[in-house]
């Protein structure tokens, strides 16, 4: 099976049934996030390029189709109509890197109907799901407040797949390296690494430890001083480096205890060693709360590693992520349920100084002061770029983390810029919920007529053709 087939099962019997119906016009879908979550002044879009790996890769193979019959209990003869489909459609969207705010949309994807629905739920996973690991570490960026961060959150993400992702969207937001080594060859970063606490209780003293790594790695070494005492673990990993002449880019890790106290212990042990130039590497459950108390404390740390907490976005392990029809055969459609109401239309996203953002239609003129930040990223089923390598996303995400309002950036208690919706699309947003609300829910109340007429494709009473005005 292919990718195709990662996805919810109402995906395939709606795209199934716009077949057979003859529904294959354009569509245009837009994915964005509702609300932040608790504590999030911000979001880092991410996850763009997987997206659009996928999708130029989407093709509904025969493996797929018998899937889909196995599944719904049928022939597979039935789903024959799938097989084959190809994503031909277009999408645009926010670069991976820019930051965004609630109810932007990241991506919007235009395409015939069964396409674009057969591609919500993966396109839906890569995108909230980067976003949100994104958006955490970069919290953890801004809390360190210049000071290097390593990815050590392989061991307990939430999959495999997803630790790779972890460490690419470190790198994307600034971090300096990653634990990962598979990551770290594929997505050109840094790999940092240590000893475990294992490695030292193997041996008869931390002293024969040390040197027994020192010998295996004859550059900068790394030594864990926690395993049993710490104070004792830091006067032995000095006494040894003193020795053996080793000292810049050399470090010893605090994985346990008070982490404030022991890096200031720390740091007047090295330095009465006469090692001024050996770092101060700090991990154990730290996020960006952790992190910014650290920092806020004066504590002596050089170094800060993360890996559970930012692996898994422990304090908001997901997003109100939606993936919404916004048009079809080029008339705004729109959702009307309570507290989940979308805007219709195609859209365009003018980001403003002080991120007084505007929401917009896709064709409306930029105001004197707006960047558009939806962009074209695939025409008829291919990229129109190459992919964008992660050290431009991350030029991408400083540049915007520097125009981000103070209130934002806060790691406690921020408060977000919220996005304006144009005049334009506000009126279109009024016309279109009218038409609704006179169309479809008018109708459940009044008789039903005598006969019924259909209409023309694409036409409703007085709307001179159906298309937004």
């Amino acid at each position: 099976m292919s990718t195709a087939s990662t996805t919810d099962l109402y995906e395939v019997t709606m795209a199934l049934s716009y077949l057979a119906e003859g529904m294959t016009e354009p569509a245009t879908f837009d994915l964005f996030v509702r609300d932040l979550p608790d504590d999030r002044g911000f979001l880092v879009a991410a996850g763009l390029e997987p997206a659009l790996d996928y999708l130029s890769g989407f093709r509904v193979t025969r493996e797929d189709v018998e899937a889909f019959a196995a599944v719904l209990h049928r022939p597979a003869a039935e789903l024959e109509p799938l097989l084959g489909l190809e994503f031909t459609g277009g999408v645009r969207a926010v670069p991976e890197g820019r930051i965004v705010l609630a109810g932007e949309p990241l991506l919007e994807v235009t395409a015939p109907l069964p396409q674009a629905q057969l591609v919500e739920t993966y396109l839906l996973n890569l995108v909230s799901h980067q976003t949100m690991i994104a958006s955490k570490a970069a919290r953890c960026v801004l809390a360190a407040d210049g000071r290097p961060l390593v990815d050590f959150s392989l061991r307990r993400t939430h999959g495999v797949q997803a630790g790779m992702q972890v460490a690419r969207l470190g790198a994307l937001v600034g971090f300096a390296a990653t634990s990962n080594v598979a990551a770290a060859v594929a997505y050109g970063i840094a790999a940092s690494g240590t000893m475990a606490h294992s490695y030292v209780e193997v041996f008869p003293s931390e002293e024969a430890a040390f040197r027994a790594f020192a010998r295996s790695h004859p550059g900068p070494v790394t030594f864990l001083v926690d395993t049993y005492d710490t104070e004792q673990g830091l006067t032995t990993a000095a006494r040894v480096l003193r020795e053996l002449g080793r000292g810049p880019g050399c470090a010893v890790r605090l994985d346990s205890g008070d982490l404030a106290a022991l890096a200031v212990r720390a740091r007047q042990i090295l330095d009465d060693a006469g090692l001024p130039l050996v770092r101060i590497v700090a991990s154990g459950g730290l996020d960006e709360y952790a992190v910014d108390d650290l920092v806020g404390a004066g504590a002596p740390i050089d170094v800060f590693a993360v890996g559970t907490r930012v692996g898994v976005s422990a304090d908001a392990p997901y997003l109100d992520t939606a993936y919404k029809l916004v048009a079809y055969r080029g008339e705004p459609v729109m959702k009307l349920s309570a507290a989940k109401m979308t805007l219709p239309g195609p859209k365009q996203v003018f980001r403003r100084p002080g991120y007084d953002d505007v929401i917009a239609l896709r064709d409306e003129p930029p105001p004197p002061d707006g960047e558009p930040l939806l962009l074209p990223a695939m025409a008829d089923g291919r990229r129109t770029r190459e992919p964008y390598p992660v050290t431009d996303a991350r030029q991408r995400f400083a540049a915007d983390l520097a125009g981000l309002p103070p209130a934002a950036r806060r790691i406690h208690h921020p408060e977000p810029p919220h996005a304006t919706l144009s005049e334009a699309l506000t009126a279109l947003t009024g016309r279109v919920r009218h038409r609704i609300e006179e169309d479809v829910v008018g109708a459940h109340r009044r008789p039903a007529p005598r006969e019924y007429v259909p209409r023309p494709a694409g036409r409703r009473p007085g709307d001179g053709g159906g298309r937004a005005p």
